[in-house]
């Protein structure tokens, strides 16, 4: 089953990373255990930088958060390095910690460590798309810096060329109608007019409340979803 952009009249796409671009193994088996290996040497290094001192403030405000929550979070240090392995245990999709992770990814890039990763049929997709005139921009919850990096450090190419924005959780959270409407105003289209593609049901469901078209992206690795409605892809040849 395809997707046709002309006979929807979409003008604009809005593309997931991890399970859509990009395959979850590499989020999970490369950038998190750098995270993880860096951590400590990192926050060694800059704790007494001001963007730093910022996002553990961010830090101390979100176990504040937990505390109160009853979730029993690590006891705070400082540095926070018990608090922070345990928002990347559950997977908390933190906005301070996305920045900090964005940061250390960046030495990772930078130094030649790291390097993106995106499913074979997306290259070509995204210059088939820039082709036809379709607006194609990023929401991740990864750190807007974070998504820069990924796509601009392929070792066949800077895809960022390709891509006209970036959106993470500074917007809103991926589950809240708001966010896409929010996003849709960056785009100046209506929400009609754009394509979201994810491999989260949840997100999905509250772009499409927001009046946006949406597809599942079913890759290799991904979690199982419950479809809900929209309409599945494995590849993004499927839309044309």
């Amino acid at each position: 089953m395809g997707f046709s952009l002309k006979a929807t009249g979409v003008r604009g796409i809005l593309l997931d990373i991890e399970g859509t671009t990009t395959p979850v193994q590499f989020v999970y088996d490369t950038l998190f255990p750098y995270v993880r290996q860096q951590l400590d040497r990192f926050l060694e290094t800059h704790a007494h930088e001001d963007k730093i001192l910022e996002i553990v403030r961010a830090l101390k405000l979100e176990r504040d958060d937990d505390v109160r929550a009853n979730l029993s979070p690590p006891d705070w240090q400082d540095p926070p390095l018990a608090y922070i392995r345990w928002l990347m245990d559950q997977d908390r999709k933190s906005t301070a910690l996305k920045v900090l992770q964005g940061i250390i990814w960046f030495d990772g890039y930078q130094a030649g460590h790291l390097h993106g990763v995106v499913f074979p049929d997306v290259p070509p997709a995204l210059e088939r798309w820039r082709r036809a005139g379709i607006d194609v921009r990023i929401f991740s919850s990864g750190s807007e810096l974070a998504q820069r990096l990924l796509f601009g450090s392929m070792k066949d190419g800077d895809l960022t060329r390709l891509l006209n924005g970036y959106f993470d959780t500074t917007i809103g959270p991926k589950g809240e109608a708001s966010s896409y409407s929010e996003i849709a105003k960056a785009f100046h289209l209506p929400c009609a007019q754009i394509l979201f593609i994810s491999d989260v049901t949840r997100e999905l469901d509250a772009a499409h409340t927001a009046g946006m078209h949406t597809l599942l992206c079913t890759r290799p690795g991904n979690h199982p979803q419950v479809i809900h409605g929209h309409t599945p892809i494995s590849t993004f040849d499927q839309i044309r």
